[in-house]
């Protein structure tokens, strides 16, 4: 394997009505340019042409990312198509193991396969992988890394030119993402002994083509025809069902054990217990999960809220008088993760139970914009 061992830390060493859509607390992205600066690294986007290629180079923008070269990768079928980026038009290059000569960072997202083939080529070559997909993550010599939460875990990883060597890092799954981003924080404080998750997932964790056919379902169900039910094989408009990735034999769905072994690896912490229902719901880019937690010592919402305001990435959406709580629609193109209906579970006694509703852009913090964050730990 091509990857480096890295050293786990544990996580208890600390390193008015107004619509959620417009909530103040919610930050959009800085609209600072992208910096073209000689001592930037050669980056390299791999699966530029897809929703989160395309979001790579959005956050890579809005964030100043420095760089000295940019160099867009793609299939052969997308090879040759012209992509503008800050004022600059940039061919597709169709994506080759010769495409990493000279790369510092590889941004992947171009699905499992063309990671397990190529990430270990572009990191032999001396590039840094950030990848997207599943390929890696549970792999013990690779960090899988949510920058607010355990960013220790790729303390050791350098660029090449700063004395580093090539290696790979795995961005999680986004409904682990976006579940941490929340409870992580309460899990430093008062240890969390078990947790269930049940996640209303959109169809942008499907792809582009997905969140096209949502679109056009819906069209078609309005206008009394039949749906096109191409990527899921059933109607998604107007519809809820079980999360479309493969059951397994405890009857549980890839996705839901990704959540489990993932919270797991990042907390360094097999002990803790995690169950999870996962769900495909018709909305377009941001999750929503009802998160129900359990703690080994007490913790009251009052508090939760206190350590909740204080952590990077979250913001707090919890009006109970205005019913005023995160939604997807809110959330969406927007960099935090919002939660909210912070309460005492009332089935578990010394407050030592919260539940939390949390909502977070799929496409941006479940995929871009923590692959970009983890980047930026490089520099």
């Amino acid at each position: 394997m091509h990857s480096t061992a890295f050293t786990r830390h544990h996580l208890f060493t600390p390193p008015r009505c107004l619509s959620a859509r417009h909530h103040p607390s919610l930050r959009r992205a800085s609209t600072v340019r992208m910096a073209l600066r000689e001592d930037g690294p050669t980056v390299a986007v791999v699966g530029v042409t897809g929703a989160v290629g395309q979001e790579f180079l959005e956050v890579l923008s809005q964030r100043d990312f420095p760089y000295n070269s940019l160099k867009l990768l793609a299939s052969h079928r997308s090879a040759g198509k012209q992509l503008p980026f800050q004022g600059k038009t940039y061919t597709v290059e169709e994506l080759k193991p010769e495409s990493f000569d000279g790369v510092d960072i590889a941004l992947f997202s171009a699905g499992g396969g063309i990671s397990k083939e190529l990430g270990p080529i572009a990191a032999d070559k001396g590039a840094i992988v950030v990848d997207n997909s599943s390929a890696f993550r549970m792999d013990p010599g690779v960090p899988l890394v949510i920058p607010e939460v355990n960013p220790e875990a790729m303390s050791h990883i350098r660029l090449k030119g700063r004395n580093g060597k090539g290696a790979i890092i795995a961005n999680p799954n986004c409904s682990t993402i976006i579940c941490l981003m929340g409870v992580t924080p309460l899990h430093r404080h008062a240890k969390v002994v078990r947790m269930v998750v049940s996640t209303y997932q959109a169809a942008s964790g499907a792809g582009a083509a997905a969140m096209e056919e949502l679109k056009l379902q819906t069209r078609e169900v309005l206008d009394g025809k039949e749906p096109t039910c191409k990527i899921f094989k059933k109607q998604y408009a107007f519809n809820v069902f079980s999360h479309n990735s493969s059951v397994l034999p405890n009857g549980y769905n890839e996705e839901e054990m990704k959540l489990v072994k993932e919270t797991h690896k990042i907390w360094n912490n097999d002990e803790v217990k995690v169950t999870a229902t996962c769900m495909r719901v018709a909305t377009m880019r941001a999750h929503g999960e009802s998160i129900n937690l359990q703690f080994e010592n007490p913790l009251d919402e009052e508090t939760a809220r206190q350590i909740l305001r204080k952590a990077p990435g979250v913001v707090i959406i919890d009006d109970r008088e205005l019913n005023d709580f995160p939604t997807p629609l809110g959330v969406s193109n927007k960099d935090d993760v919002a939660v909210g209906r912070i309460r005492q579970d009332i089935s578990q006694d010394d407050n030592r139970g919260l539940d939390l509703w949390i909502c977070g852009d799929q496409i941006r913090k479940g995929a871009a914009l923590n692959a970009v964050q983890i980047a930026e730990l490089l520099l």
